[in-house]
């Protein structure tokens, strides 16, 4: 009975340090007033340094119980009250998929500027139906945009009545597509003199940052006859500084004899720009190239783009930086010039750190997680829940600051071991259950053999 006492007492304490030994690492947070309700935490280098997800879904705010709260990662600018951008974007149409296709059925051409914007795009039929369809995809050029989407919306004429479901995709070199998380749905309904519109496609806290967004409609012949795209972009984008990561490389010799350059990045972080540092006059031209691990392939990031530098009397100029096309969290980088280096090339990474949104639920003081291999941030609707209150508060309401305070080590380098998998131990009891019954049929079985076994003359 007193063991069984000293179990019951020991729960409590086993369910706080769960949680905690997920993570590797905790910081605690300094609320600057008590009454804020959700709170707004920059990250800083020590946190991307120890996150392991590409996605940060190992970084997470609990409560003093140990208990996760609601908490969601964004922008750099988000959720600050500004009054975010629009932008105008073009875009082409395409052929929709035929229904059921594997494959979309036509391929691009395209005439692309060297700033990567489109100047003209032709979709070629490459089955038999695809000609016949309507063109309801569309192609948005967003190459010129230098912060990330929040929202498209989109324009059309009013008619008949519309609910159309809206796949989509990202691409940087329209060949390679990603689908996206985010689905829309378009809306336009009246009745009684009453009109439902629904005309944005939301993406998540953080935004996407691509160079072209393809919308394919579930059903081609109920999609809208779309006439203007919309971008919504943060407001002020360029408000946060830019915080640089100076990487020292290593010099080594691809197959086809060229020089290359390799570096290794120690954290996640979100990469938005790259420039490289050499020693006295240069000019080359460089490409830039990632990967988040050694058994993948290397992916193009930037380039080609000519980086210099010239001194002369007492003045020096050199090139600005170069702008990748979205934002980066990979581990290996790799710099290719198409002459000799002078010297070893500093690769020089440059983001703005996100920041962490939290609700001040359960029982303070709160803390930040981060390091883990088993486990992840949930999802969370913060995003709608700050519009929500932005709505019944007033536009100019915004979390209040925190701020990270010291670091205490947690699980350390256990954490970031992934946990065995979980053994079906019912699915053993019902084999071994099986395999006994079978062995004592057989029993039955031999021992009625033995038994009927006619007797010696």
């Amino acid at each position: 009975m007193k063991r069984y006492l000293m179990w019951l007492a020991a729960l409590p304490l086993l369910a706080t340090a769960g949680p905690r030994q997920d993570y590797a690492q905790q910081w605690s947070l300094q609320l600057s007033r008590d009454d804020g309700g959700a709170y707004r935490v920059v990250l800083d280098e020590a946190v991307y340094r120890q996150a392991q997800s590409a996605q940060l879904r190992d970084v997470d705010v609990i409560d003093r119980s140990g208990a996760v709260v609601p908490a969601s990662v964004f922008a750099p600018e988000q959720p600050i009250a500004r009054a975010p951008q629009r932008v105008m974007l073009p875009w082409f149409p395409l052929p929709a998929s035929p229904s059921g296709s594997a494959t979309q059925g036509w391929e691009l051409v395209s005439e692309v500027e060297t700033d990567g914007r489109l100047r003209r795009v032709e979709a070629r039929s490459t089955a038999a139906d695809t000609a016949k369809l309507p063109q309801t995809s569309l192609l948005i050029d967003a190459s010129r945009l230098r912060a990330p989407i929040l929202a498209l919306e989109l324009e059309w004429a009013p008619g008949a009545a519309l609910d159309a479901a809206y796949g989509v995709e990202a691409s940087d070199d329209l060949d390679h597509w990603r689908s996206l998380g985010s689905s829309g749905r378009l809306v336009d309904l009246q009745r009684d003199g009453q009109r439902l519109v629904q005309r944005r496609i939301v993406f998540d806290a953080v935004g996407e940052q691509a160079r072209y967004l393809r919308l394919t409609p579930q059903d081609p012949k109920s999609a809208a006859q779309i006439n203007a795209v919309t971008a919504e972009l943060a407001g002020n984008a360029a408000s946060a500084p830019m915080q640089w990561r100076e990487l020292k490389g290593r010099r080594v010799e691809l197959k086809d004899g060229s020089i290359a350059f390799e570096y290794t990045l120690d954290g996640r972080f979100p990469i938005q720009q790259a420039d490289v540092a050499l020693p006295g006059n240069h000019a080359l031209e460089w490409r830039l190239e990632s990967r988040d691990n050694e058994e993948q392939g290397w992916y193009a990031q930037a380039g080609p783009w000519m980086a210099y530098q010239v001194a002369g009397k007492g003045e020096g100029d050199r090139s600005a930086a170069r702008q990748l096309a979205s934002t980066v969290r990979d581990r290996h980088w790799r710099l290719r010039a198409n002459g000799a280096v002078p010297g070893e090339p500093v690769l020089r990474l440059g983001y703005r750190p996100e920041v962490v949104v939290f609700l001040a639920q359960g029982e303070p003081p709160y803390a930040l997680v981060a390091g883990s291999a088993r486990a992840a941030r949930g999802n969370s609707p913060l995003a709608h829940l700050i519009e929500a209150l932005r709505t019944s508060r007033g536009r100019d309401w915004q979390p209040a600051d925190a701020t990270l305070g010291s670091a205490v080590a947690l699980a350390g380098a256990s954490a970031l071991v992934p946990a065995e998998p979980e053994r079906d131990w019912y699915s053993y009891m019902l084999w071994a259950v099986l395999v006994g019954g079978a062995l004592i049929v057989a029993g039955f079985a031999f021992s009625l053999l033995k038994s009927n076994k006619p007797a010696a003359p």
